[in-house]
């Protein structure tokens, strides 16, 4: 019995957590992975040339907890059942989004795996970038995704790498005029913005602050919930007892807004206090058809890994030199779901 079929289906304890492993007897067209802890073994596992001749793409990605990257990740494995002849895909993720040190143990695990390219949705703008440069002078083509890494930090490291995403700021703007039309000017409003090193966090925080600037509502407070619905919760609860007149909170993407719409329920202010979000995701949908939540942005995630790895393919081809490709995004209110 081989290695493979020893570990194959079984959970393996890691530090204080989990590795579940699905690996297939032989290896098939798609390799997933739902990584819980860092896989330190990965490479001792399965290493060496592909003997279908096919390239093999790793999608790097933050919480798969979250359904936003839970779509890409079945959006880019829906792709790769489609396009099987043409390469071999790994997907993984890590525990939270804020875990900037096991998405760099990730991304080192594909670099002595020997992948062909790696398509990232990087934690944080700065703290993958020399990890990336490795890959790249390893031979690997790095496409980033999502979350744009910053350009200077690149630039010092000597590299650069295409992005492949949306404008959040437009993106955060665009909701943000659907909130200003339920506002009056001098309206307080709050804002919920990501971890703040990220760049996506950045610039949705931008484009919130310029529309409410734009509608003349005033910006009472911005504060960081890190992502995550839990800390959504609390940051908002603190926020409306010291705002008893808030009229609106802006959260940069649909956890927070989910966070910050239980708040707004257990304190009562459901028909005071107006929510938007970014990614629409199930849930927020639903908020959204019950009229809890105003508005989210589609940035159409079961495309956005789908784009980087036609994108890294194109490079690994010859076909494309490392540009820019700019990807959609959409406001959702109630009148555009079903």
């Amino acid at each position: 019995m081989t290695f493979r079929e020893n570990v194959r289906g079984k959970v393996w304890p890691w530090g204080n957590g989990f590795a579940t492993i699905r690996l297939p007897m032989k290896r098939s067209s798609t390799t997933f992975l739902t990584l819980l802890a860092p896989l330190l073994f990965l490479s001792a596992c399965e290493r060496g040339v592909d003997p279908s001749g096919k390239p093999e793409i790793a999608l790097v990605m933050k919480s798969l907890a979250n359904e936003f990257f839970k779509s890409m990740a079945d959006g880019a494995d829906a792709y790769q059942r489609d396009h099987g002849s043409e390469f071999d895909l790994i997907v993984n993720g890590i525990r939270n989004e804020t875990d900037l040190t096991q998405q760099v143990a990730l991304v080192e695990q594909m670099i002595a795996r020997g992948v062909d390219a790696i398509v990232i949705a990087p934690a944080d703008s700065k703290a993958l970038v020399p990890v990336l440069k490795r890959a790249q002078d390893a031979g690997i083509v790095v496409v980033n995704i999502d979350n744009r890494l910053d350009r200077t930090v690149l630039s010092e490291a000597g590299t650069q790498v295409p992005f492949v995403g949306p404008d959040n700021r437009e993106g955060a703007r665009i909701v943000a005029e659907e909130l200003a039309k339920q506002l009056k000017r001098g309206d307080k409003v709050a804002i919920l913005e990501g971890v703040p090193t990220a760049f996506n966090a950045q610039q949705r925080r931008a484009g919130f602050e310029e529309a409410m600037q734009a509608a003349g509502a005033a910006i009472v407070t911005i504060q960081s919930a890190s992502w995550e619905m839990e800390k959504a919760n609390a940051v908002t609860a603190s926020i409306l007892t010291a705002n008893p007149d808030l009229a609106a909170i802006l959260a940069s993407n649909d956890s927070m807004a989910l966070g910050a719409a239980a708040a707004v329920k257990a304190g009562g202010k459901e028909d005071q206090v107006r929510i938007v979000g970014f990614d629409n995701t199930t849930a927020v949908q639903q908020l959204i058809r019950e009229g809890r939540i105003l508005a989210t942005a589609d940035q159409h995630g079961g495309q956005l890994a789908v784009y980087g790895i036609q994108s890294a393919l194109a490079i690994l081809k010859g076909e494309s030199a490392p540009e820019d490709r700019k990807t959609p995004v959409d406001l959702i209110t109630k009148a555009q779901l079903p």
